[in-house]
């Protein structure tokens, strides 16, 4: 178990991170169901390839795949349903009017228990063009490479 307060790390989207530029952070909490938690606890869900969207004044997100529980039976859920995020009617409508403004988007970071409740990391983030994402490799391997020289 773990202690009151401390977060415990289930999946992280490293795609994102590669794919787009994080302008800002936030924290929202998901509606799930008792055998979609009782999967996330055993580390059995992939953010890859997902998405957040607004509707009617509520954030979803999509494309989260959380894997069906081995013993949930007829309790399972479709394991790519549309699960809504918990946040405040002003910061959805905030992030709405940035991601129609600006074109950006909003893209699900990390999932993580804290307080016993599951938490999702969304970032409101700008896409990289290729000539950024090889700028960034490049900045990466030059680092690297120095790292091993100083080792010697």
């Amino acid at each position: 178990m773990e202690k009151n307060g401390s977060i415990r790390i289930i999946a992280q989207n490293k795609k994102a991170y590669h794919d787009f530029f994080v302008l800002e952070k936030l924290e929202a909490g998901i509606e799930l169901f008792g055998t979609e938690v009782k999967s996330i606890r055993q580390g059995k869900i992939n953010l890859k390839d997902s998405w957040c969207f607004v509707k009617d004044g509520e954030m979803f997100v999509n494309g989260m795949h959380i894997s069906p529980y081995e013993h949930g039976n007829i309790f399972n859920r479709d394991p790519l349903r549309t699960k809504r995020l918990l946040l405040h009617k002003r910061e959805i409508k905030r992030l709405y009017s940035q991601v129609k403004q600006e074109g950006l988007a909003i893209v699900p970071l990390s999932v993580y228990f804290t307080k016993g409740r599951a938490k999702v990391e969304i970032g409101l983030c700008k896409g990289k063009k290729l000539y950024d994402k090889r700028e960034v490799a490049a900045k990466k391997d030059a680092q690297r490479t120095i790292e091993r020289n100083l080792r010697r």
